[in-house]
């Protein structure tokens, strides 16, 4: 089938109206541009002739029932079909309290967004003829109520059978948690684990077998396209972090019946009170990176002494705000060889030390 298509990806708005709005100094996400932002996006967004957008979790700051009524309303009104999921910021809790929704509520307001059946967290739905969106819940709580990144035994069993179903259509899979790693070492450092599904290899297998090699994904806050065995997790950067991007892409089939994806990375440069918001917001992710960066230093598998990992911390200010923005190249010449061969590791590059500058604007084959 000849398939031609264009379509969004914003990840990670975290939408805080601002009465819900709360401070931490060390909070990455300039939550209080969530909602300009968003608009400026969707403004360029309907100008674009799409077919549908994806929001691959993390719509709300905190789960907050306000921020998800105003979000559900707001994207009723635009002119194309736009799908979610849940990332672990939108159900913090199993149940519901005070502050947040539980688990189980976020089908029923998102009832025109993917989820036809409110009773179950998960969907698949035929976006276009031929092209079949599956949608993944990546939230779990163990018997102690800790929050995780995982599928549980019955979603993945449910996957399996929809799969079957599909082999001639082209499927999208759309998840908040990683699929595949997206920084060195991810699936096994204390800091980045947490990014990534606990069983990725084992949603790896199944999505392998059925021949499905797309998947977009959030979460990471960076910009980045990873590909491991015949898959590509595309996941998008968070609207209210540096450099608050957004993606538009295209799917097309050459003469020769070869799909082909084309991926474009925008940014939001300014919105009302924060004119040149990269500048404002990558200075505010640098003066919040010091505890991350130190822990990082003195956590495995560096395991630095603190009052080594101290005199470091003020090179890599910045660090973070390069990866977030995607195609990053890193040189610490003046760091000793361990840690600089660490940090270069998260540099754009392949194995053979090519450069792989695919994060923001790529064409990739996928058949």
């Amino acid at each position: 089938m000849s398939l031609n298509f264009r379509f969004a990806v914003v990840s990670d708005l975290h939408i805080g109206l601002s009465h819900t709005i709360w401070d931490n100094p060390a909070r990455f996400p300039l939550v209080e541009v969530s909602i300009p932002a968003l608009e400026v996006v969707l403004e360029h967004l309907q100008k674009e002739e799409l077919d549908f957008l994806l929001l691959p979790g993390d719509l709300t700051q905190h789960g907050e029932c306000d921020n998800h009524t105003w979000l559900q309303k707001r994207l009723s009104q635009l002119p194309f079909p736009v799908y979610v999921v849940p990332g672990n910021h939108d159900v913090p809790n199993p149940l519901a309290n005070q502050r947040s929704i539980g688990l189980k509520d976020f089908p029923y307001y998102y009832s025109q967004f993917g989820y036809d059946n409110p009773k179950q967290l998960y969907y698949t739905c035929e976006v276009l003829p031929g092209v079949q969106l599956i949608a993944l819940n990546s939230n779990y709580f163990d018997k102690s109520g800790r929050q995780l990144g995982r599928l549980n035994d019955e979603q993945l069993a449910w996957l399996e059978q929809v799969l079957v179903k599909l082999n001639d259509k082209l499927v999208l899979v759309m998840v908040h948690h990683n699929v595949i790693e997206h920084i060195p070492g991810q699936a096994n450092h204390p800091l980045g684990r947490r990014y990534i599904l606990e069983n990725a290899p084992v949603l790896q297998k199944i999505l392998k077998a059925a021949g499905v090699n797309l998947v977009f994904t959030g979460h990471l806050h960076t910009q980045d396209i990873a590909y491991h065995n015949g898959i590509y997790d595309i996941t998008t950067g968070s609207l209210v972090s540096y450099p608050h991007p957004y993606r538009i892409l295209n799917l097309r089939t050459d003469q020769q019946g070869k799909r082909w994806l084309q991926v474009e990375s925008h940014r939001v440069k300014s919105v009302p009170g924060w004119e040149n918001l990269p500048h404002k917001s990558r200075e505010w992710m640098g003066e919040r990176s010091y505890p991350f960066m130190l822990k990082i230093l003195t956590h495995p598998p560096l395991s630095l002494p603190v009052a080594e990992a101290e005199k470091l911390v003020p090179s890599l200010r910045y660090f973070w705000a390069r990866m977030a923005a995607g195609d990053a190249l890193f040189k610490f010449s003046d760091f000793p060889p361990s840690v600089r061969r660490h940090f270069e590791a998260y540099s754009a590059t392949t194995d053979d030390g090519n450069l792989a500058l695919i994060d923001n604007h790529a064409s990739l084959l996928l058949s």
